[in-house]
């Protein structure tokens, strides 16, 4: 094994962990409920307060909670006063039934307690609280269990779910009016991954869960999945801990000790022998590529990358150009340079060559306009069908020519006014069938685009959708009159080239007996009902899944969920990635509401509101967004507050929703009335179902900085670098000041608008120009000054970059530049001619939810 040592848990860990046995356990029969194999305590401490006895409900202990420990005789109230002053969140833990006050030492009835309310539940009248934005970055919430557990619980940056607290049952969750889902960033990039080699993986007999750190050992020699209850043998190899080189400790193993986890597979894993890194390059070399300069830049980049291109000895690279007619290219060692195969008769067999530089000069006179892309996807699906491995095909036209010519779809005259936008969904099956037959072959096809005109990404983009590529969209691309963008390719095609890949990978969810997945979200074919097909897996991409509650979890305290993913590295091994996560489940309202996260709860919704744009209407869409504020607000004011009063009330943990839910309304996926591009718009669709909710949630609410007076205080120091920590601003122009400069992170994109008054000194400092008519009209590249000014600026900058795998370009702007109103567009607390402001929106919410 390669894990590192794990840290022991806490005295008491009672999940992962058996008790001493008494004499004659071991011939106690297995428990038969899904949790009278845990300890009273655990049972306890995850219940929610709500069901505890009506005298001890609401309590706080006015100082030092701590202090009083050592006066309860319990110890399941040990475990209560632990999550009340460490989690605060003394609402959902307070243990249901146990020993009433009658039974707790006169020490603890004499205590003076009092009546408190968690802050998720802190009562928020959205009218009269403006600043409602936290200074960074918003935490996930924690889910409500013990300590131990908390501690060992997945990362929520991998695994969240939108609810942390699971309603006992479907009708409860209805009432609630939110949805139930999990988002998931499986392939993340980690600092730290245990890896175990084991030539026994041990998992459930029944319902093949992974052992988890949220099993309960019954003895040394038996464990109860979490997920279906079945009790299992643990196998003789399981009892040696590799870690700590010790035996009869099973509970100790890595497994055991770490919700993410990666399995290094044994043989019975593999179908077939892994199968090698294998590229391809499918590149549009038509009179209109070849303008773009884009064959330039992708060339260099590939000599600047080709040794880090993930593989081993067995990696092949191959290359098809096209334009009406399909090329392939020999270059053995004895040839001096490239040959060239012409196929004109593209509904014909091919046949593939390697090919290594010289093309850009090859097609610098063309003046070839057509495009015959469908042909020759065609051509690469069928070489790269018997191995499998990654097609990466450059676009940059409507393809035109042959099987998959599509017809521009885009009025422009439309765009403005619509309330309802035609054309969101493919306008042929020939994409997405080829995707599927890609799939079939382990074949997953990355969709690059760089066009001014309209090129139909919904046809398009199925290529990828369906075969677990991803798309890259550099709408206006040109080498000369756009370099921030040809910066944005470089830099996305040098990590796009070297990043991490799994090949012939599958994930399946698995969640607690009573739970069920229905719908899910991203880049996949769903093989059968719970196992996805991903042909390739990278680091960047997300996932999301809706679940419903099939039957009653009222005899559970917790359940858990399992992602696991089965992947080929570059380097031919097989290998599973498993992350676990445990939620507690509770069967109040005030409950479910106290454990809402706000975050995961957007981006479900906007994934949703994706499907239903095609499946229905975008006006369809909006609607089902603004309904979804409406009902959980008036659900929380009918079933959680007990005192009805004036205004638009929200619990705290809730009170960014309808703020997120405008800016989906405004975000370019959805917006009307605007003059958004047809492409954009679908680009901007795919992207919220593909990336990571972090990622996601930038692009939905972006974040806005006063950058002209940073300082040092409160920064962070990050490999000698110390990173200011601006705080967030609201996105409304009353925000703005023309003393300063303002930089805005749209995730994709960043804006650094500089007031017409701005300081001297940052124009001087950190741009380089004597005064705010001298900042140039294009400017996207910060100076390397030497004062302490530019290096906070570029600092923070290259922070906010570094955090996310894709490059977002950055634009200088002042008021009379043009992207200034794609600044403002972003500006979500605004009116705009077509959308409310965001205390309109609150005035409509409130009026809905009074009818």
């Amino acid at each position: 094994t390669t894990a590192p040592p794990p840290q022991p848990g806490p005295p008491g860990r009672h999940l992962g962990h058996y008790p001493s046995l008494p004499p004659g356990y071991q011939n106690t029969p297995a428990p038969q409920n899904a949790t009278s194999a845990m300890h009273p305590a655990i049972q306890a401490a995850t219940q929610p307060y709500s069901q505890a006895p009506q005298r001890y409900q609401q309590v706080r202990v006015k100082s030092q909670p701590h202090a009083y420990i050592v006066l309860l005789e319990h110890f399941a109230y040990k475990v209560l006063f632990v999550c009340i002053s460490l989690c605060g969140f003394g609402s959902t833990c307070f243990p249901p039934g146990g020993p009433g006050p009658a039974q707790l030492s006169p020490s603890l009835a004499a205590m003076s307690l009092q009546s408190s309310t968690p802050e998720a539940l802190r009562v928020v009248n959205l009218l009269q609280e403006r600043n409602l934005l936290p200074p960074g970055p918003i935490p996930a919430p924690i889910p409500c269990l013990p300590q131990d557990l908390q501690k060992i619980n997945c990362n929520p940056e991998v695994f969240r779910c939108t609810l942390t607290s699971i309603p006992q049952t479907q009708s409860l969750l209805s009432k609630a009016k939110m949805p139930l889902g999990l988002l998931l960033h499986p392939f993340k990039d980690l600092s730290q991954l245990p890896v175990v080699t084991s030539s026994t993986i041990v998992r459930c007999r029944s319902c093949r869960t992974y052992i988890n750190p949220f099993v309960s050992f019954l003895d040394q020699r038996r464990w109860k999945c979490n997920l279906c209850y079945r009790v299992n043998d643990v196998p003789e190899e399981f009892m040696y801990n590799p870690v700590s080189r010790s035996y009869g400790e099973p509970h100790k193993r890595p497994e055991v000790q770490n919700a993410t986890i990666e399995f290094i597979a044994p043989s019975e894993y593999m179908l077939r022998p892994p199968q090698p890194a294998v590229y391809l390059f499918v590149l549009d070399v038509s009179h209109n590529a070849v303008e773009t300069g884009y064959l330039n830049v992708f060339c260099q980049s590939l000599l600047d990358n080709i040794n880090a291109l993930p593989g081993d000895s067995r990696t092949k690279v191959g290359f098809i150009s096209f334009d009406s007619t399909i090329h392939f290219y020999n270059l053995q060692e004895g040839l001096s340079q490239p040959q060239m195969l012409i196929v004109s008769d593209i509904e014909g067999e091919t046949f593939f060559f390697s090919f290594k530089d010289h093309l850009p000069t090859l097609f610098e006179k063309t003046m070839e306009t057509q495009s015959a892309l469908g042909p020759a996807l065609q051509a690469a699906f069928k070489l790269l069908s018997p191995t499998g491995g990654r097609m990466s095909v450059f676009q940059t036209q409507l393809p035109n020519l042959g099987v998959g010519a599509l017809q521009s779809r885009e009025d422009p005259n439309q765009r403005a006014s619509a309330k309802d936008i035609q054309h969101l969904s493919p306008a042929t099956d020939f994409y997405k069938k080829l995707a599927l037959d890609c799939s079939g072959q382990q074949v997953a096809v990355d969709l690059f685009l760089l066009s001014a005109r309209y090129c139909d990404l919904a046809s398009l983009g199925c290529i990828s959708r369906y075969s677990a590529g991803s798309v890259y969209y550099y709408p206006s691309y040109h080498h000369q009159h756009n370099p921030a963008q040809v910066e944005c390719f470089q830099k996305d095609l040098k990590r796009y080239l070297t990043r991490k890949i799994g090949f012939e990978a599958v994930m399946r969810i698995r969640c607690t007996k009573g739970l069920s997945i229905h719908t899910f979200h991203g880049n996949f074919f769903v093989r059968s009902t719970d196992l996805l097909s991903l042909p390739n897996v990278n680091p960047d991409a997300g996932f999301a899944v809706q679940m419903s509650i099939e039957e009653n979890l009222d005899d559970m305290q917790v359940v858990s969920f399992q992602a696991a993913l089965l992947y080929t590295s570059s380097k031919g091994e097989r290998r599973i990635r498993v992350h676990t996560l445990c939620l507690p489940v509770v069967n109040s309202m005030s409950d479910i509401f106290a454990g809402a996260d706000v975050q995961a709860i957007t981006g479900l919704l906007a994934c949703m509101a994706v499907d239903r744009s095609a499946s229905a209407s975008l006006s369809d869409a909006r609607d089902a967004m603004t309904n979804a504020a409406i009902d959980s607000l008036t659900s929380y004011r009918q079933s959680v507050l007990t005192i009805q009063q004036p205004g638009l009330l929200a619990p705290a943990c809730l009170r960014l929703f309808p703020l997120y839910i405008l800016a989906l309304l405004k975000q370019k996926a959805f917006r009307t009335g605007t003059s958004t591009r047809l492409d954009d718009r679908v680009f901007a669709m795919c992207q919220l179902k593909y990336q990571p909710l972090a990622y996601a949630m930038l692009m939905i609410h972006p974040a806005l900085y006063r950058v002209d007076d940073l300082t040092d205080e409160g920064a962070l120091n990050i490999n000698e670098r110390t990173i200011p920590q601006p705080r967030v601003l609201q996105l409304t122009v009353e925000k703005l000041s023309r003393e300063g400069a303002f930089l805005m992170d749209a995730g994709m994109v960043m804006y650094l608008w500089i007031g017409r008054n701005c300081n001297p000194n940052f124009l001087t400092q950190v741009l380089g120009v004597p005064s705010y008519a001298a900042v140039p009209d294009n400017l996207y590249l910060l100076p390397e000054l030497d004062t302490a000014e530019s290096q906070r600026t570029r600092a923070f900058i290259g922070w906010l970059r570094d955090q996310r795998p894709f490059f977002p370009s950055l634009h200088v702007i002042r008021d009379e530049s043009q992207l200034k109103p794609s600044f403002m567009q972003n500006m979500i607390e605004d009116r705009t001619e077509s959308a409310l402001s965001y205390y309109e929106f609150l005035l409509h919410l409130q009026q809905q939810i009074s009818k």
